[in-house]
């Protein structure tokens, strides 16, 4: 069984599997504000509904998606990756990204239902909408839930993936392990030897 999360692809073109811990920050993988705009990949309402069928949301959902829904949901998403960094980080929430998450958790949600041979569904007439005020509630339940001291972003310096530690020791420092946790341990390696070396260099002058 595959793990939680997402696939993604480093700068060198390896696959590795990320999992941010929540449903929502699972959609600050498709892009942010400022600087991060330039990972961007919801560009068409076709691209939200790839990025559903691809979330931890269980499948079957046949997803509608307006141009102006998914714009909007560029524009949460935004809000929600500041206020996501801001907790990482210990900053207070800005006002103004609370309101915009705030309004679309406000709106109808994704209605789940039972089916007769009693597996999992969703009800007909999924939206754009009722995605983003899934992924906004979502979100409100894991800023005020027992996991909210736990957001936290990579600790590698130029990683600025987000995620939220579920882990019982609460020890997580990486995206990925096999990812920045593996290059980090490499670097540290290199970093022992060349000073090993360099020791040893010293005492035979």
């Amino acid at each position: 069984m595959e793990s939680p999360g997402l696939t993604l692809v480093s700068y060198g073109g390896k696959a590795y599997r990320f999992d941010p811990g929540a449903l929502c920050l699972e959609l600050l993988t498709t892009g942010g504000p400022g600087e991060f705009a330039r990972y961007e990949v919801l560009h068409e309402p076709a691209d939200l509904v790839r990025w559903a069928d691809l979330s931890r949301l269980s499948s079957g959902l046949q997803l509608s998606v307006s141009q102006r829904e998914l714009e909007r949901t560029r524009t949460v998403r935004d809000a929600l990756f500041l206020l996501t960094s801001d907790r990482a980080h210990g900053r207070s929430p800005n006002p103004r990204d609370l309101a915009v998450v705030n309004a679309a958790a406000a709106e109808p949600s994704l209605v789940a239902r039972i089916e007769p041979d009693g597996t999992r569904a969703w009800a007909p007439g999924a939206t754009g909408t009722r995605l983003l005020s899934t992924v906004a509630r979502d979100a409100v339940d894991l800023f005020t839930g027992p996991h909210a001291d736990r957001v936290r972003e990579c600790g590698s310096d130029n990683c600025y993936l987000l995620f939220v530690d579920t882990s019982r020791p609460g020890r997580r420092r990486w995206c990925a392990m096999e990812h920045c946790g593996n290059l980090h341990k490499a670097r540290a390696h290199r970093a022992r030897r060349s000073g090993s070396e360099t020791g040893q260099a010293e005492q035979s002058e």
